[in-house]
Protein backbone atom coordinates (compact mmCIF):
# COMPACT_ATOMS: atom_id res chain seq x y z
CA UNK A 1 0.00 0.00 0.00
CA UNK A 2 1.38 3.42 -0.91
CA UNK A 3 2.33 5.89 1.80
CA UNK A 4 -0.26 8.42 0.55
CA UNK A 5 -3.10 5.94 0.78
CA UNK A 6 -1.95 4.81 4.22
CA UNK A 7 -1.80 8.44 5.41
CA UNK A 8 -5.30 9.11 4.07
CA UNK A 9 -6.60 6.01 5.83
CA UNK A 10 -5.02 7.08 9.14
CA UNK A 11 -6.43 10.60 8.79
CA UNK A 12 -9.90 9.23 7.99
CA UNK A 13 -9.76 6.90 11.00
CA UNK A 14 -8.57 9.78 13.20
CA UNK A 15 -11.42 11.99 12.01
CA UNK A 16 -13.94 9.20 12.56
CA UNK A 17 -12.63 8.56 16.07
CA UNK A 18 -13.00 12.23 17.02
CA UNK A 19 -16.58 12.24 15.70
CA UNK A 20 -17.42 9.01 17.50
CA UNK A 21 -15.96 10.34 20.75
CA UNK A 22 -17.95 13.57 20.36
CA UNK A 23 -21.13 11.54 20.45
CA UNK A 24 -20.15 10.09 23.83
CA UNK A 25 -21.44 13.10 25.75
CA UNK A 26 -22.71 13.84 29.23
CA UNK A 27 -24.29 17.28 29.63
CA UNK A 28 -22.78 18.88 32.76
CA UNK A 29 -23.17 22.54 31.88
CA UNK A 30 -22.59 24.78 28.89
CA UNK A 31 -19.71 22.56 27.77
CA UNK A 32 -20.69 18.87 27.72
CA UNK A 33 -18.32 16.19 28.96
CA UNK A 34 -17.20 14.31 25.87
CA UNK A 35 -14.37 12.04 24.86
CA UNK A 36 -13.21 14.37 22.06
CA UNK A 37 -10.12 15.55 23.90
CA UNK A 38 -9.18 11.93 24.51
CA UNK A 39 -9.50 11.23 20.79
CA UNK A 40 -7.48 14.32 19.80
CA UNK A 41 -4.57 13.65 22.16
CA UNK A 42 -4.49 9.95 21.31
CA UNK A 43 -4.63 10.53 17.56
CA UNK A 44 -1.91 13.18 17.72
CA UNK A 45 0.18 10.89 19.93
CA UNK A 46 -0.21 8.04 17.46
CA UNK A 47 -0.12 9.88 14.13
CA UNK A 48 2.14 12.84 14.87
CA UNK A 49 1.51 16.49 14.21
CA UNK A 50 0.80 16.41 10.48
CA UNK A 51 -1.67 13.54 10.28
CA UNK A 52 -3.11 14.31 13.72
CA UNK A 53 -3.73 17.96 12.90
CA UNK A 54 -5.18 17.14 9.49
CA UNK A 55 -7.55 14.68 11.20
CA UNK A 56 -8.77 17.52 13.44
CA UNK A 57 -9.05 19.95 10.52
CA UNK A 58 -11.12 17.44 8.50
CA UNK A 59 -13.33 16.85 11.55
CA UNK A 60 -13.90 20.60 11.98
CA UNK A 61 -14.53 21.06 8.24
CA UNK A 62 -17.10 18.26 8.24
CA UNK A 63 -18.84 19.81 11.22
CA UNK A 64 -18.73 23.30 9.69
CA UNK A 65 -20.37 21.92 6.54
CA UNK A 66 -23.23 20.57 8.64
CA UNK A 67 -22.29 16.94 9.20
CA UNK A 68 -23.52 15.91 12.67
CA UNK A 69 -20.05 15.24 14.07
CA UNK A 70 -20.05 17.60 17.03
CA UNK A 71 -21.32 16.82 20.52
CA UNK A 72 -25.03 16.02 20.63
CA UNK A 73 -24.93 15.16 16.91
CA UNK A 74 -24.56 18.87 16.17
CA UNK A 75 -23.10 20.40 13.07
CA UNK A 76 -22.90 23.66 11.17
CA UNK A 77 -21.15 26.98 11.49
CA UNK A 78 -23.52 27.96 14.29
CA UNK A 79 -21.90 25.42 16.60
CA UNK A 80 -18.43 26.76 15.82
CA UNK A 81 -19.60 30.35 16.25
CA UNK A 82 -21.30 29.51 19.56
CA UNK A 83 -19.88 29.74 23.05
CA UNK A 84 -18.30 26.27 22.91
CA UNK A 85 -16.85 26.62 19.40
CA UNK A 86 -13.51 27.79 20.75
CA UNK A 87 -12.91 24.46 22.43
CA UNK A 88 -13.45 22.71 19.09
CA UNK A 89 -11.07 25.11 17.33
CA UNK A 90 -8.66 24.61 20.25
CA UNK A 91 -8.35 20.97 19.22
CA UNK A 92 -6.14 22.15 16.35
CA UNK A 93 -3.58 23.53 18.81
CA UNK A 94 -3.93 20.47 21.01
CA UNK A 95 -3.08 18.20 18.08
CA UNK A 96 -0.15 20.40 17.07
CA UNK A 97 1.37 20.42 20.55
CA UNK A 98 0.88 16.71 21.25
CA UNK A 99 1.90 15.70 17.73
CA UNK A 100 5.08 17.76 17.71
CA UNK A 101 6.22 16.14 20.94
CA UNK A 102 5.14 12.67 19.82
CA UNK A 103 7.17 13.09 16.62
CA UNK A 104 10.27 13.76 18.69
CA UNK A 105 10.05 11.19 21.47
CA UNK A 106 8.42 7.97 22.65
CA UNK A 107 9.11 8.75 26.30
CA UNK A 108 6.10 8.88 28.59
CA UNK A 109 6.94 11.99 30.64
CA UNK A 110 7.43 14.38 27.69
CA UNK A 111 4.37 12.93 25.96
CA UNK A 112 2.28 13.29 29.14
CA UNK A 113 3.44 16.89 29.49
CA UNK A 114 2.62 17.48 25.82
CA UNK A 115 -0.88 16.08 26.29
CA UNK A 116 -1.35 18.23 29.38
CA UNK A 117 -0.04 21.28 27.52
CA UNK A 118 -2.32 20.56 24.58
CA UNK A 119 -5.39 20.32 26.78
CA UNK A 120 -4.39 23.48 28.69
CA UNK A 121 -4.04 25.29 25.37
CA UNK A 122 -7.50 24.07 24.37
CA UNK A 123 -8.86 25.30 27.72
CA UNK A 124 -7.25 28.70 27.22
CA UNK A 125 -8.45 29.14 23.64
CA UNK A 126 -11.95 27.87 24.42
CA UNK A 127 -12.29 29.94 27.58
CA UNK A 128 -11.36 33.19 25.84
CA UNK A 129 -13.71 32.33 22.97
CA UNK A 130 -16.52 31.51 25.45
CA UNK A 131 -16.03 34.85 27.23
CA UNK A 132 -16.07 36.86 24.01
CA UNK A 133 -19.12 35.15 22.50
CA UNK A 134 -21.03 35.11 25.78
CA UNK A 135 -20.28 38.80 26.40
CA UNK A 136 -21.39 39.74 22.88
CA UNK A 137 -24.63 37.76 23.06
CA UNK A 138 -25.65 37.86 26.71
CA UNK A 139 -23.54 40.29 28.69
CA UNK A 140 -20.32 40.46 30.62
CA UNK A 141 -19.11 37.37 32.47
CA UNK A 142 -16.12 37.02 34.75
CA UNK A 143 -13.15 34.74 34.22
CA UNK A 144 -13.79 32.77 37.43
CA UNK A 145 -17.39 32.20 36.33
CA UNK A 146 -16.28 30.85 32.97
CA UNK A 147 -13.56 28.68 34.52
CA UNK A 148 -16.10 27.31 37.00
CA UNK A 149 -18.45 26.35 34.17
CA UNK A 150 -16.04 25.36 31.44
CA UNK A 151 -12.73 24.21 32.95
CA UNK A 152 -12.78 23.20 36.61
CA UNK A 153 -15.37 20.38 36.17
CA UNK A 154 -13.23 18.85 33.40
CA UNK A 155 -9.81 18.77 35.06
CA UNK A 156 -10.14 15.32 36.65
CA UNK A 157 -11.85 13.71 33.63
CA UNK A 158 -9.18 15.18 31.34
CA UNK A 159 -6.43 13.82 33.61
CA UNK A 160 -8.00 10.38 33.19
CA UNK A 161 -8.19 10.93 29.42
CA UNK A 162 -4.48 11.80 29.39
CA UNK A 163 -3.68 8.57 31.26
CA UNK A 164 -5.76 6.54 28.79
CA UNK A 165 -4.29 8.42 25.82
CA UNK A 166 -0.75 7.73 27.06
CA UNK A 167 -1.51 4.05 27.57
CA UNK A 168 -2.98 3.62 24.10
CA UNK A 169 -0.28 5.70 22.45
CA UNK A 170 2.47 3.69 24.12
CA UNK A 171 0.86 0.36 23.20
CA UNK A 172 -0.26 1.13 19.65
CA UNK A 173 2.39 3.47 18.29
CA UNK A 174 4.68 0.64 17.22
CA UNK A 175 1.97 -0.52 14.79
CA UNK A 176 1.55 2.87 13.08
CA UNK A 177 3.67 3.43 10.01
Amino acid sequence: MSKKILNLAYIAMGTALIALCAWIAVPVGPVPFTMQTFAVITIAGLLGWKRGTVSVLVYIALGALGAPVFSGFGGGLGVLAGVTGGYIVGFIFTALIVGLIADRTNKMIPLALGMLGGILCCYAFGTVWFMVVYTCSTGAIGLISVLSKCVFPYILPDAIKIALGLLLTKRLRKYIK
